[in-house]
């Protein structure tokens, strides 16, 4: 073989390399599966705060029936209850529905998260049901509330992993770094904390912000509820912007996603903060305190989400470089 063919046969080999196939992305079918369960997740644990703060939990004492009915009910505790249910429901079929459209289609990154939805949804459908049945015992509705933001989690990972913004789909996970977990840790404890509060009956024991500053004849423990909650909210929302913050100076390394959702992230941090101080200086009316936990819910899934990104090798914006 002369020199030139050599030549050729390397530049014909190299090239292979560099066109070798990827994986395929996951359908547009399971996208929209997945997406469509994300948000009807987050509108289930967003009607669930508000089930909580309008004290609506026992508006439906029997279940899995309003009180024998199946259609609508005539007063507004029953109605929210009954919806959060119904909403329940859908949720469970659409995480099912993701969870086989996964397995069918085989994106090993959207398999895992997709089944582990579907298990934590069956936990939280048991859960809500011994919730009634205990009349809203603290622990139960504690237990719901972190499964139910597990379950928020576990679908914000399955549509990570299926919007295509990483090097393959079958693509290695990598950790995510320790401050993307203290953030997601951080995060968590934020909302349990929040709800704590607010099943404590601590929301209006300090109407001051950034401060506690309680109201006359306060009992002491209702005021350490709350200075733990504001001192969660500081930890958490500096960790939470350090991860953005680092997304955003790194721009040009990062998906178009990621860098969006950092942006969202920085938002969402602001908002929260806002509507906190709010809501304390009004005394917590329940419209506010709604807001606060909707918001808190957007800032769980978006947290979970962005670190999800980063695991999965969101700096590959371009086609995949041959080895060397």
């Amino acid at each position: 073989m002369t020199a030139a063919g050599a030549r050729d046969g390397r530049a014909a080999g190299g090239a292979a390399a560099v066109a070798r196939p990827v994986a395929a992305s996951p359908s547009s079918a399971l996208r929209v599966l997945a997406v469509a369960t994300l948000a009807g997740t987050f509108a289930l644990v967003a009607l669930g705060s508000t089930v909580r703060v309008t004290e609506s939990g026992m508006g439906c004492p029997g279940w899995p029936l309003c009180y024998g009915q199946i259609g609508p009910i005539d007063h507004l505790h029953s109605l929210l209850e009954q919806v959060h249910r119904y909403l329940a429901a859908l949720v469970t079929i659409a995480a099912c529905a993701t969870a086989l459209q996964a397995w069918r289609s085989r994106p090993q990154r959207a398999i895992w998260p997709a089944l582990a939805a579907v298990g934590i949804v069956a936990v939280q459908v048991v859960l809500g049901a011994v919730t009634v049945i205990t009349h809203n015992a603290p622990v139960t509705v504690a237990l719901h509330l972190a499964t139910g933001l597990l379950l928020l989690a576990s679908t914000a990972v399955t549509a990570v992993a299926c919007s295509g913004t990483s090097q393959s789909r079958d693509a290695p996970v990598l950790r995510p770094g320790r401050l993307g977990a203290a953030a997601v840790v951080a995060t968590f404890v934020l909302l349990v904390s929040g709800s704590i509060v607010v099943d404590g009956g601590a929301s209006a024991s300090c109407p001051s912000w950034p401060w506690c500053v309680p109201r006359g004849h306060v009992a002491d423990a209702l005021v350490v509820i709350v200075l733990v909650h504001r001192a969660a909210a500081l930890v958490a929302t500096a960790l939470v912007a350090a991860v953005a913050l680092g997304t955003l100076a790194r721009r040009r390394e990062r998906a178009p996603t990621a860098v969006g959702l950092a942006w969202v992230l920085l938002g969402l941090c602001a908002s929260e903060v806002a509507v906190g101080a709010v809501t304390a200086v009004l005394a917590a009316p329940p419209a506010a305190q709604d807001v606060h936990l909707a918001l808190a819910a957007a800032l769980w899934a978006c947290v979970v989400g962005s670190v999800a990104l980063a695991s999965y090798g969101d700096a590959a914006v371009g086609p995949v470089a041959a080895g060397g």
